[in-house]
């Protein structure tokens, strides 16, 4: 037996060699060579891995996906893990080329490809913005003129908020559309347009093992996710257990995860706007564990990492969480995008306010910034830990008071 490890992202936030232990067998890894140099790491060498190696443009090219076939072939793969969202669709397809077990393709594009995912929630009676594909530049224009501005143009298949772009006048639609973005006449349309939805942004997450949900906990952003180039911290705090917006967005992810399906074991992050009529309306759904700080979050109130069990029962290791129950305490996020200058200082981690779990800078004194270009480009991240979420409402507010002031980029 070997297992193949579609990778992209960081080896530190994502110990396989922990995940997979147990497995008695050879690991081999493809990885993307960009996300190598981001995060500034090696390639793994040791045990279980027996082979590893990196290709470049992982996120687009069809290289990534012939190579994953070869190293099927060459290593004799019985097992394709895949925790990334650019990787799910690839090692669906793999696993049918080759008859092995895990994600198929049904189980991953109403998670991964948007109109299909619009498609669902319109079949299912969820709530959703009104949206068409652009095959054309007078398919947004006659959206524009059927719905008014602003609109929202992402790709079908995008992540991160890469490329997402909020219209917000006629000029900015010009210009949209004088950027070559559609994809030429003929091929499949890969944009989706969509009527601009007011109010707060709220996530539901957890974990799905053996076909039933084990997890399933809601929190609501206090800012706006695609808007990554504000100074201010972005915080993400979970909803108290007697909310009762948390029973709302409890009811509303399970009956997208029925009405969805999915395979039998897999991580899920689901977005719902709360608009300002008491509504709840689908943003997006997805078959992997959240991005950001989201899983650090999850592992503060539940005491493990919710892209860990999906991956070891797939692979036919045991993993000891039953569900059920309220966490302890209630867990949030507090992180700052990178802006244009040079560090000169950042805050002594030695004076942090109280309650932080976890904090990581992505920066040094004497690094150069330029502007934050998808949601995910951070200069640092804090996880914060409270009794409920006022508690650690206040000891986020307290620590972005702390690092804005002991912070100098110019």
């Amino acid at each position: 037996m070997t297992a193949l490890v579609l990778h992209r992202g960081s080896f530190r936030a994502n110990p396989y060699e922990q995940w997979l232990e147990g497995y008695d067998a050879g690991v081999v890894v493809l990885a993307s060579s960009e996300q190598l140099a981001v995060h500034g790491e090696e390639l793994p060498t040791a045990a279980p891995f027996t082979h590893a190696e990196a290709l470049p443009g992982y996120d687009t090219s069809p290289r990534v996906a012939e190579r994953a076939a070869e190293l099927v072939e060459r290593y004799g793969v019985t097992d394709i893990v895949a925790c990334q969202e650019n990787d799910l669709e690839r090692a669906a397809h793999l696993r049918v080329r080759y008859g092995l077990p895990g994600p198929r393709p049904e189980d991953v594009v109403p998670y991964r490809d948007k109109w299909e995912m619009k498609r669902a929630a319109v079949r299912a009676g969820i709530p959703v913005a009104d949206h068409a594909l652009l095959a054309a530049p007078q398919d947004l224009t006659d959206f524009v003129a059927a719905h008014g501005l602003p609109v929202v143009v992402k790709p079908r298949r995008g992540a991160g908020s890469i490329d997402l772009a909020v219209l917000r006048t006629a000029d900015e639609v010009t210009g949209w559309l004088a950027g070559d973005h559609l994809a030429a006449p003929g091929e499949e349309p890969t944009w989706l347009v969509e009527a601009f939805v007011e109010g707060g942004m709220c996530h539901i997450d957890g974990v799905v093992l053996d076909g039933r949900v084990v997890t399933m906990w809601p929190s609501r952003y206090t800012y706006v996710l695609a808007d990554y180039t504000q100074r201010e911290g972005r915080m993400d705090i979970a909803l108290d257990a007697d909310d009762p917006l948390r029973h709302r967005l409890t009811a509303f992810g399970e009956r997208l995860l029925v009405e969805f399906g999915g395979s039998e074991h897999f991580a899920f992050h689901i977005e719902v706007f709360h608009t300002p009529d008491d509504e709840l309306v689908l943003c997006e759904a997805a078959c992997r564990a959240g991005g950001a700080g989201v899983r650090d979050v999850h592992r503060a109130m539940f005491g493990f990492d919710p892209a860990e069990p999906p991956v070891r029962r797939q692979l036919g290791l045991d993993f000891p969480y039953e569900g059920g129950g309220k966490p302890e305490r209630v867990g949030g996020q507090l992180l700052f995008t990178r802006r244009p200058g040079t560090v000169h200082r950042l805050p002594d981690p030695a004076g942090m306010p109280e309650g932080v779990v976890k904090h990581q800078y992505f920066a040094a004194p004497g690094d150069r910034m330029e502007e934050a270009w998808h949601s995910g480009d951070f200069l640092a991240a804090f996880v914060v830990a409270g009794a409920d979420r006022a508690e650690c409402e206040a000891r986020i507010r307290a620590l972005e008071e702390w690092f804005l002031a002991g912070l100098d980029v110019r």
